[in-house]
């Protein structure tokens, strides 16, 4: 009798030990299944963060002015650069033209005033009133966003110092511009462009870096 007793406790202790390792191994194929959900819904709600963050970028480096004055000014001569243009050929298809800056590896095409592209949230934007390269004494106004959103163009204008060269691409020509002064304007609304009016001149506008209530003007002139 005492060994019919341990030997259905024995059977019981095994179903126990069955069953405990049946139920582990449920577990940890639930487990197992659902990891592959959690991590993809982890990327999709990184990806989200993301997007958001980039918004938010955006949406505090929009620099549209509502008015921008030009400011005659003397002329402000100075030295050579031996930076040399780049030869690449453009499609002259998409663009108006093109703006390059090879010091800081900038190559973007702009679009014409009445045209749905010419918008800060799409590409350097043309501003109205501008004058293309051809005009002589006229200014192109070009604007951009800073940042880290990828819309922004003119992240490393900052970069830029007087005498440095940038180029537009303009109706099969390319003309060379040297920049001889920047500065900062408060950011409420109106841009002042300081420049002299018996110069063929190219404006870039952004915003300053690492400073929220100023946008950064820099004034190239034909040479």
């Amino acid at each position: 009798m005492q060994m019919l007793n341990q030997s259905k406790l024995n059977n019981r202790i095994k179903k126990s030990h069955t069953l405990l390792i049946g139920s582990l191994l449920i577990f940890v194929g639930a487990i197992s299944l659902s990891w592959n959900y959690l991590i993809k819904m982890k990327d999709e709600i990184y990806s989200e963060m993301k997007i958001a963050m980039m918004d938010k970028n955006i949406e505090k480096d929009t620099i549209v002015p509502d008015k921008v004055e030009e400011t005659p000014i003397a002329d402000n001569l100075v030295g050579d650069n031996n930076i040399e243009p780049e030869e690449k050929e453009i499609d002259y298809t998409k663009y108006l033209g093109v703006l390059e800056i090879p010091k800081i590896g900038l190559k973007r095409g702009f679009y014409n005033i009445g045209s749905k592209y010419n918008n800060i949230q799409y590409n350097v934007t043309m501003v109205a009133g501008s004058t293309l390269p051809d005009v002589v004494n006229g200014n192109l106004i070009l604007m951009a966003h800073s940042g880290d959103a990828y819309i922004s163009y003119f992240a490393f204008l900052y970069r830029l110092n007087i005498g440095d060269s940038a180029f537009v691409t303009y109706n099969g020509n390319k003309y060379q511009y040297k920049i001889v002064n920047i500065y900062e304007v408060p950011k409420n609304g109106i841009v002042k462009i300081q420049r002299n009016y018996s110069k063929t001149s190219l404006t870039m506008i952004t915003c300053t870096k690492n400073n929220d209530s100023t946008q950064t003007v820099y004034i190239a002139e034909l040479i």
